[in-house]
């Protein structure tokens, strides 16, 4: 008898012992920390509103099973390490860090907790990770994708066909601008239009660049998109307008800002696969198995608005190609 009541129990016991654990591991409250330069908005961008609908369908709901820890430099990006060190004291399971810098404060400040990097930049000329294959504690998405340079000066030809001299204006201590600068060329010599290379490196040689392209007067502006000119969209906008000036950029903030078009990687899309990345580490799963996914989506965003006030019109086909069209 003993020894059948000793057998019920082992049988019981081990049939208890996967659901005890996966009710601990239920009840559990992941830490999840966001790492951002741009400021935090009382009402969530939509990326982060991406971000949190994904984790929402992946069956999170913040103050039940997850916390967010969010740490802003609002746009100081010396603020960086020490926020990325914050959020390693107060031991998060992950960190999301968006854009290069946040992406690269991370790193310095942690090599265990797993990163799930979105930067709008080529993650390995910038330097950030060796391959796309995670061989660290880093892994996420690249908006940047080859071909993207050559495709925006064609949208702004088709925008404006009369157009004939170009300023390009680009970080050259970003490689992934200088990547992006080649296509542009490229495609420059296709179209048959002149360019001409407007470099910056910080906010002087910005509002110097301004300043010297208000004097030379081009037919239209194309800005490579990193942090740094990104920064700068509000300006550069108004800008455009105010010499009547056509513009593109990669990120939709410009247009929404007042420039005229952007065609890039959604970036929505990136943050609400990132929650995918996510779930998967908190699962378990470590970074170095996770491979850097690059964009699937592109959009289309013009401002007819400022097309306008530019004077121009918007060929009906490229408006019917657009995913966003301002008014």
């Amino acid at each position: 008898m003993r020894r059948i009541g000793l057998a019920v129990v082992l049988v019981v016991g081990l049939t208890l012992a996967p659901i005890v654990a996966e009710s601990q591991q239920a009840g559990k409250v992941y830490r999840i920390g966001c790492l951002l330069l741009p400021p935090l908005a009382e009402k969530p961008s939509v990326d982060r509103q991406a971000f949190l609908r994904g984790l929402r369908d992946l069956g999170y709901d913040e103050g039940r099973n997850i916390t967010i820890e969010y740490q802003s430099a609002a746009w100081n990006r010396e603020l960086l390490p020490d926020l990325a060190a914050d959020l390693v004291a107060r031991k998060v399971d992950v960190i999301l860090a968006a854009g290069p810098q946040a992406t690269r404060a991370a790193q310095e400040a942690t090599k265990t907790i797993p990163i799930v990097m979105i930067v709008e930049v080529d993650p390995i000329e910038s330097g950030l990770v060796p391959s796309l294959r995670p061989t660290a504690n880093v892994t996420g998405f690249s908006a940047n994708m080859a071909g993207l340079g050559g495709k925006r000066l064609e949208l702004l030809r088709e925008a404006s066909p009369q157009i004939a001299y170009v300023a390009v204006i680009w970080n050259p201590g970003n490689p992934a601008a200088t990547s992006e600068w080649k296509e542009i060329q490229a495609a420059a010599r296709s179209l048959g239009l002149k360019l001409e290379s407007v470099e910056v490196r910080g906010a002087d040689d910005f509002v110097a660049a301004l300043r010297r392209l208000s004097q030379r007067r081009p037919s239209a502006v194309v800005m490579i998109e990193d942090t740094l000119t990104y920064a700068y969209r509000s300006i550069l906008a108004e800008f455009t307008v105010t010499n009547r000036v056509p513009a593109i950029t990669a990120g939709h903030a410009f247009p929404e800002n007042g420039g005229l078009m952007s065609y890039g990687a959604r970036m929505s899309d990136l943050f609400r696969r990132a929650a995918g990345q996510v779930d998967k580490i908190l699962k378990g799963a470590k970074p170095t198995e996770l491979p850097i996914e690059q964009p699937t989506k592109f959009e289309l965003v013009i401002n007819l608005k400022t097309a306008k006030a530019l004077g121009l019109t918007i060929p009906q086909s490229l408006l019917l190609r657009a995913d966003q069209v301002i008014e």
